[in-house]
């Protein structure tokens, strides 16, 4: 009797400690084809500091449109809208603002609960397979909160944002909403214009044939009266994006990654160059081979998303505009 009382106790514990814990505020569905209309739902495991939640707030990325909150009952819902950064054809009706944050409060979602808060919308056709939107979410609990707001994706995050990788658009899916013409990819080696931003001069080099990484380069000029922040970025032909930054340490060279993003100072011009800042594109499932370009999607902290195409020119290319020397 005592035996079996003890293995009974003893596959308890088992059952206990094997249980996933909900560390992190997530998506339910992590992946949707570009295009397609997604049903986002936001897992809420627990509270501040063992203080109950009683607002969430979930702000909408660019690159994802026409988000519609469901109501939750005991909860208060509400929506703030703004511009888009690129119009959107909505059945026929383009579409140039619409939600941008969605607050539900006024509830109470213990410590040791879980709930789900649940919005859809449409993933934007333009968006490059691959690529990964972020929607940061705060959870307040009275004078306390948990920001999950890092939309670097990297693995060390501490508190990352709901992150959902894009997929390639489904023929059968809703890709017939087509972008306005500004959201057409761009051009190998054409300049870009994101709100104030202004991308110029971009490209990339020729790699060795099993070469694991390639470098991207480009200038931004920050034209605004704010400052702004390159936040990540991500290509469908790299495992991952890295912002990195060379130095010298004496007569060493070392380089490190931004992990808190590049800085876009208002009023200025930013460069990025080999032997300096530049994109680090890891895992590259291709070489890159002169004469191809590469895609790129640029995340900003306050501009948005913007795709652009990098030229591959010569393997110690410095780039003119048309990564050539």
């Amino acid at each position: 009797m005592k035996t079996h009382i003890l293995a009974a106790l003893a596959g308890g514990a088992l059952l206990l400690t094997s249980a996933p814990v909900l560390a992190h505020a997530g998506l339910e569905k992590t992946e949707a084809p570009a295009g397609s209309t997604y049903k986002a739902v936001i897992k809420i495991g627990h509270g501040c500091d063992g203080k109950p939640t009683k607002t969430l707030r979930v702000k909408i990325p660019d690159g994802f449109y026409d988000a519609k909150p469901m109501p939750k009952p005991g909860w208060q819902l509400k929506t703030v809208t703004g511009d888009y950064a690129r119009p959107f054809d909505n059945h026929g009706t383009e579409m140039r603002k619409g939600v941008r944050e969605i607050v539900w409060s006024g509830g109470e979602l213990p410590d040791e609960w879980y709930d789900e808060f649940v919005f859809r919308g449409t993933v934007g056709p333009e968006l490059v397979a691959g690529s990964t939107i972020y929607f940061p979410t705060i959870q307040e609990c009275g004078s306390a909160r948990e920001a999950w707001i890092d939309v670097t994706g990297s693995d060390e995050a501490k508190n990352p944002a709901p992150a959902l990788m894009v997929t390639e658009a489904k023929g059968g899916g809703h890709g017939h909403h087509a972008a306005a013409a500004e959201t057409v990819p761009v051009a190998a080696g054409h300049d870009v214009q994101l709100g104030d931003l202004s991308i110029t001069q971009p490209y990339s080099r020729a790699t060795a044939p099993k070469a694991p990484v390639g470098g991207g380069y480009l200038t931004v000029t920050n034209a605004g009266q704010s400052d702004d922040r390159l936040v990540s970025a991500t290509s469908p032909l790299a495992g991952k994006v890295e912002i990195h930054e060379m130095t010298m340490d004496g007569d060493v060279m070392r380089m490190r990654p931004l992990t808190d993003g590049l800085p876009l100072p208002a009023g200025a011009s930013v460069e990025m160059k080999p032997g300096g800042t530049h994109l680090m594109l890891m895992e590259l499932k291709q070489p890159l081979a002169e004469g191809d370009s590469v895609p790129v999607t640029l995340t900003f902290e306050k501009a948005g998303t913007v795709e652009l195409q990098l030229p591959v020119g010569p393997m110690n290319a410095k780039g003119d505009g048309h990564g050539q020397h």
